[in-house]
């Protein structure tokens, strides 16, 4: 792996699922993270467990505590190199029934905020000249599944703006790309089994093999830590020629 040692890095959705691994994956390569969440108490505790990381609440929906976090983590490390656009939740209703204010929040925290990081931490990046910006986005940013109309609006959205970021920061030594996994083991994904269970009519314990899983040529959830190191090659200087990207690791899903 290339020497990322030094580089100051932001993840959102931190205190948990992909968000962790990714922490915990770029502070193994001496990166100083910032992890944000709205879960202080379980942020603190796993900010303490790595090397160099520093902890700050920031609730997504909230423009000015978006932008405070590039803030703050500037005047706290000096710098900001590498954004990870990770925070999200899920509502899983047909769009009949879909709660207005959750469409909302769900565009708020998956797409308006990730545009309000990128536009604070670009400049900083600009001045450096180097630079990498991580979205996670989702199979469901490539392929569509019923009930999901905003987390699928999201998810489609995020990609057309890492496609438009790439273009304009590559002339900096910025790149962007995106990761688009299929279902990854996290409270996010297992949360939604209930919701799944009951609209698809059948038991909690058949979601994974017969919704989550069945569309991949590999039947299985992939594991936060997979999808981390995907992230980190995309920080290094090994991948300094993939921009503008949408990365798939889906077990094979889009493969059909």
């Amino acid at each position: 792996m290339n020497n990322l040692s030094g580089k100051v890095a932001i993840v959102t959705g931190a205190a948990s699922g992909i968000g962790l691994a990714i922490a915990r994956d770029l502070a193994a390569q001496g990166v100083r993270v910032t992890l944000s969440d709205v879960d202080v108490e379980r942020g603190q505790v796993v900010t303490a467990e790595l090397e160099g990381a520093r902890f700050q609440r920031a609730d997504m929906t909230q423009p000015e505590e978006v932008r405070m976090l590039v803030t703050s983590t500037i005047e706290a490390e000096g710098r900001v190199d590498i954004l990870v656009n990770n925070a999200g939740i899920q509502h899983v209703a047909p769009i009949v029934e879909f709660p207005e204010e959750k469409w909302r929040q769900i565009i708020e925290i998956m797409l308006t905020a990730p545009f309000l990081l990128t536009q604070a931490v670009l400049p900083e990046m600009y001045k450096n000249n180097w630079g990498r910006i991580i979205n996670i986005s989702s199979v469901h940013g490539l392929r569509a599944s019923a009930f999901k109309s905003a987390y699928v609006t999201a998810k489609h959205g995020i990609i057309g703006l890492t496609r438009v970021t790439a273009l304009e920061a590559a002339e900096h030594g910025v790149t962007c790309n995106a990761i688009c996994p299929s279902y990854v083991r996290t409270p996010l994904v297992e949360k939604q089994i209930v919701d799944q269970a009951r609209i698809h009519g059948i038991p909690e314990e058949e979601v994974v093999e017969k919704i989550m899983a069945a569309e991949g040529a590999i039947h299985r959830l992939l594991e936060p830590e997979e999808v981390a190191n995907f992230a980190t090659y995309l920080c290094t200087n090994a991948a300094s020629g993939i921009t503008g990207s949408a990365q798939t690791i889906d077990c094979g899903w889009t493969a059909h």
